[in-house]
């Protein structure tokens, strides 16, 4: 794939509903064919970013507004700010062939929505925007 924006495709479903497991499934998959796969996970409550104890924790502690660590082959950059804007997360992933969005069922992108019997009631994403419904029940 080339040239563009990568495309973005939203896992969704309710909290436990195997978005995650059904990542790591289709990860391996979309990378043995050649793409270049990048993850944003929204979390609905917030998060600590940094392992307590470390460098970089200790320094955002101490009220730094960023902090970037990085090596060779990687970086992580965290950013305190109100109101995170989903499109400055996808951002710097733009080297991907493919964005896979877990959650985000308010989101514009198309979507995968995960619908388990035992957590869900129903889907709960727009049908316009659905691109398939992983499913162990029948909704007819």
């Amino acid at each position: 794939m080339t040239g563009g924006e990568p495309p973005v495709i939203a896992v969704c479903g309710v909290k436990n509903s195997g978005k995650t497991t059904l990542l790591c499934g289709l990860i391996p998959l979309l990378t043995a064919g050649g793409l270049k796969v990048a993850v944003v996970k929204h979390d609905g409550h917030d998060f600590v970013p940094d392992v307590p104890g470390t460098d970089s924790f200790r320094l955002r502690q101490a009220g730094a507004q960023g902090v970037a660590v990085f090596s060779a082959r990687r970086y992580m950059v965290t950013v305190e700010q109100p109101d995170v804007a989903l499109a400055s997360v996808i951002g710097p992933l733009q080297g991907a062939d493919l964005i896979l969005l877990e959650g985000g069922k308010a989101s514009p992108f198309p979507k995968i929505e995960i619908v388990r019997r035992a957590i869900s009631e129903g889907p709960v994403c727009d049908p316009e925007g659905l691109l398939a419904l992983c499913t162990d029940t029948d909704f007819s």
